[in-house]
This record gives C-alpha cells, structure tokens and sequence, in this order.
C-alpha cells in the first residue's frame, strides 16, 4: 500500500480518524508499538461515560441543561488564563465541543450504534461556586457495554475496511522519528519490534528486531498522553498550584502510554502547550488482580464517604467524595503525606461505589441485563467491589471504630502518621450528631441531601444518610486512596483542522495530531480541570476532525 495517511496510535482517536478517511475513501496505514490485542488503547478499558447536554436521557431524569449552562460550566472549571498563547486554540476548542456535545454528538454515535444506560451521573459536582468549576446538572451518559463498545463502533467499520485493503496496520511498528523534508512532514522512522503475542494490557517486549521507513503525504499523531511515564508526569508537576509531587503513584493506564510521541513530534517542529496540566485522580486503589505494573482503579465514590488527610483530618469543604479533583489533590498534598482516607459503612459501600474500568463493571460490559439486575440489585456491594473488599491491600473492615483504627494504622506504616483514635471519633460523632434533624450545618450533609434530589442519585447512587457508627449500617469500612495518574491535559498545539502548529503558530505541513496527544483538541481543551466524559469524547471530536480534513 502507499496510503494517504499515516496514523500513528491504534487507539481511539486513531481508530475515529482512520473510519472517517475510510468513508472517504482514503488509503490509511496504523501504526501502532503494541500488538492487536491492544486495537482501541486506553479506551478499552474505561468505564465508557461521555458528556451529553441537553439529551433525551436527562430530560427524562428531569434534569433541565443547556449548551450556554455547559459552556458556563466549561469555563469556569477550565480557567483560561493564557488566551494570549497557550490557551488561544484549547479556547476554541472547548466552544466547538461544548456545541458538538449539546448537538450532533449522540446522533453521530446512535448512527454507529452506540446506547446509553438511561440513568445520567453526575461527576465533578464542583467547588462549591455557580461560576466555579464542576458540572451544574448531572451529564454523565455510561455507554450500555462501557468502553470495549465506544471502541466497537469505530473498530468494525476500520476492520472493514482492513479487509477491503483500504487500510493496512503495522502493529509492533514503535516511530521513533517523523521524516520532515522541506518542512514538511512526509512519514515516519523506527524500530519494528518483535513479535509479542501479551494479553491487550500486559507489558510487551522492546527488543528491535529491524528498522523501518514508511512515506505518506500526510501523518496524524494520535499516540496519547504520559499517564504511565512517571517521571515525565514527576518533571512536569506545577509544585506551585498543587504541591510537591507524590512519592508513590499508581496508574490507571497500561505502561505503553508513555507520551513518548511528544517530544518526537515537537522535534519535528510541533509545539507543546500546557506541559503542567494534567488530571490525576485521589481515589486511586492498588488493583488486586493486576494486569499491567503498579495497576490502579480508582473508586467513582457518591458523596456520603468521611474524608480524612493522612493525619486524621476530615478533609475541609468542598472537598468531597466525587466533587472537585484537583481542589482535593491539592489539599491532599498540603498534608505532606501522598494518601488519604475513606471512611464508611457497609450501607454505603453497597450503594455509592462504582469502579472505574470495563473489567470492573462485567455486568454493563456484557450488555448483559439480567446479569446487571443480579448484580446491581443482589445484597452487599457488587461484586468486583466486594472482592476488593476482601482481597484489597488498601481495605480495612471492623466492627468497631478501635478496630478499624487499628488496622488504618497498620496499614500507614511505613508511610505516614499513626492515627488516634479519639480524634476520628471526635469528628465522626460531631458529623453523626447533625442527623438528629432533617437540617444541618454540615456541608458534606448539605450536599448529600442536595445530590438525592436527583432522580438518579437517590435511586441508584447515593445512600440515605445515617449515622456512620449505627451498628445497623455496618460494619465499619476504612479505604487508603492513593493518587491515581491518568490523563494529560496539555499537548501538541493544534488549530480545529487538527492541523499541529509550530512556534509561530503556523501548520506543520502534513502533519496532524488528535486525542490526548493533542490535549483533546487544541494542546488542553479541559483548561485546568475535566467535568468527566470528556476524555472519551476528546477522542472522537478531535479523531474525527483530523479524518474528515484529510477527507477533503
């Protein structure tokens, strides 16, 4: 084949570009380090949840949205403060999105044969401002089948054309080096490495076998970003905004995404923006049945969990389960210490923790509704949750508070502060007392009561509160969070063509770059925070913008 183009990353975003060029009839070769088993990357594993506005779903919830309340949303929890440079083009972007969002987006995907679970979540519920960040009304559409089916879709229109021999792939194919001729970018240099036949996930070999040099008129970077390469994310840390990178970091993404298309893509004269934007989460928990190194899966909590910094410190408002990030990992870090506490009862467990990741949510993966109503509706907590009850390093489970102490206690050895019991007790009473009335100076109760005003939450997602020391909710749960790394909010500078810009501002000639290389659009469409759902989305808006300017 001498293709069109050259897509440089078989995941997502690669996959969305690839089945544009295809329905236009372009030639594609993907090029991709790992093997087959990996098609659709970091996507595969995600739990599938994508930003929809003003959809069919919410308005059947009651939920009244609006593209001007979203882009207010946006705003205000991407903080644009560099619109003279660096935020110039994500600024664009995130208007564009924000309209695909509130517009063509779900049809596009229905068109492809995509549905969604019909309860709407509500993710980063904010910091507490209407101007703030966080999303004002729940817009978290789960995909019925999770990630494997938001690959899917794109997946067998690609393959398809694999077959018709409109597109060719070239995995074990790691580029090491974009070719630029006259300033142009016209293929791509690397190591072809040998054959690996790892599990999708699993840590592949990096034995070269040979050499290669492949041409085409155009290249479109979709690689992804650093989210396992921890010193990358360690020199690019903002100390000042968050404070001092974490000692002990676990990953929710395979060790292949490495980021290491960056800088070989700024070497062939693209520009990175944004280097210190980045989304790391603070539930992070060390995934008991592991498939890649240092393998993490971060708990989607709903808001009615006790939170403690490493001291014993209930965590300040609004820093609450499932509310603001960044504003937690900030707070987090200002302890010194580089974990956190969850405490809980059986009660909420049961009805308030999801966890991240298709192979943790086999129920809605399967498409399988009899199997989700045993699972969802069964006594005790689903099952991947239980089984991390049981069998995870960071779960404590007691009957009473001294005992759970106790165990938290054993468990920071080695890492941090012994607790004192008294003191947690102190506080859990002081929260327990403010149930005696239907009202409370509480916050986080404040908020608990608030999010059960959504048709959602109060059915399926947040418990009814009660005392968390009532034997009759228990037993007692402790939970150490670890921080979690997950995505790159900055990237590779790019126009809306998806065209990659140089220092000046102007297009690379041929070359194109989508995803989270990219920022998810523009070098960091989110800013400095993500509303959740967005990262997915990311993928197919900014995917489909570079195919379909290809395509022209």
């Amino acid at each position: 084949m001498k293709p069109d183009v050259i897509v440089v990353g078989a995941g997502l975003a690669g996959l969305v570009a690839t089945h544009e060029l295809v329905q236009a009839g372009r030639s594609v070769l993907v090029l991709d380090q790992e093997n087959r088993n990996n098609l659709g990357g970091q996507a595969f594993w995600s739990l599938g949840g994508l930003f929809l506005v003003d959809s069919p779903e919410q308005r059947r919830m009651g939920i009244k949205d609006s593209y001007e309340l979203a882009l207010q949303d946006w705003l205000g929890s991407a903080g644009f403060d560099r619109l003279e440079d660096e935020d110039v083009w994500p600024r664009r972007w995130a208007e564009a999105y924000v309209q695909f969002a509130a517009g063509e987006k779900r049809d596009y995907l229905r068109a492809l044969g995509l549905r969604f679970v019909p309860l709407v979540g509500w993710a980063e519920r904010g910091s507490g401002s209407a101007t703030g960040h966080g999303n004002s009304v729940p817009r978290f559409h789960l995909t019925w089948g999770t990630g494997p089916e938001v690959v899917r879709i794109f997946q067998e229109p690609v393959l398809a054309g694999e077959a018709q021999g409109k597109v060719e792939f070239g995995f074990r194919h790691r580029v090491d080096e974009l070719v630029v001729e006259d300033g142009a970018v016209v293929g791509v240099r690397g190591a072809l490495l040998v054959p690996d036949g790892s599990e999708r996930g699993v840590s592949s070999s990096r034995e070269i076998a040979d050499g290669f040099e492949l041409r085409a008129p155009a290249v479109i970077v979709t690689s992804g970003g650093i989210g396992h390469n921890f010193d990358l994310i360690r020199a690019n840390w903002p100390v000042e905004r968050l404070g001092p990178a974490p000692e002990h970091l676990i990953s929710g993404v395979p060790e292949h995404v490495d980021g290491r298309m960056l800088a070989i893509t700024e070497r062939a004269g693209g520009r990175i923006v944004n280097k210190d934007r980045m989304w790391h989460y603070t539930e992070g928990i060390h995934n008991w049945d592991p498939i890649w190194p240092t393998h993490a899966i971060r708990i989607i909590p709903g808001p009615s969990s006790l939170w403690f910094d490493a001291t014993g410190r209930r965590l300040p408002a609004p820093n609450f389960p499932g509310f603001d990030s960044l504003g937690t990992l900030k707070e987090i870090l200002s302890t010194g210490y580089d974990y956190s506490w969850f405490v809980l009862t059986q009660s909420i467990i049961e009805k308030e923790f999801a966890l991240s990741g298709s192979e943790q949510n086999p129920d809605i993966t399967s498409k399988d509704l009899k199997f989700l109503l045993q699972s969802r509706l069964a006594k005790g907590a689903p099952g991947p949750v239980e089984k991390f009850k049981e069998y995870g390093e960071d779960f404590v489970v007691a009957d009473t508070l001294e005992q759970l102490v106790t165990g938290m206690n054993t468990l920071a050895q080695g890492r941090g502060p012994q607790l004192d019991v008294s003191t947690i007790e102190h506080q859990i009473v002081a929260r327990d007392r403010e149930l005696d009335n239907d009202f409370s100076k509480d916050l986080q109760l404040m908020a608990v009561n608030n999010a059960r005003q959504s048709r959602t939450d109060k059915l399926v997602r947040v418990a009814k509160p009660h005392k968390i020391l009532d034997p009759a909710h228990g037993p007692l749960i402790a939970v150490r969070l670890n921080i979690l790394t997950r995505k790159t909010l900055g990237g590779l500078q790019t126009d809306l063509e998806a065209r990659v810009l140089d220092a000046d501002g102007s297009p690379v000639p041929g070359l194109y770059a989508a995803g989270e290389v990219a920022g998810f659009g523009g070098g960091g469409v989110h800013g400095y925070n993500a509303l959740e759902g967005t990262f997915l989305g990311g993928c197919i808006f900014s995917g489909r913008a570079a195919g379909r300017a290809l395509s022209r």
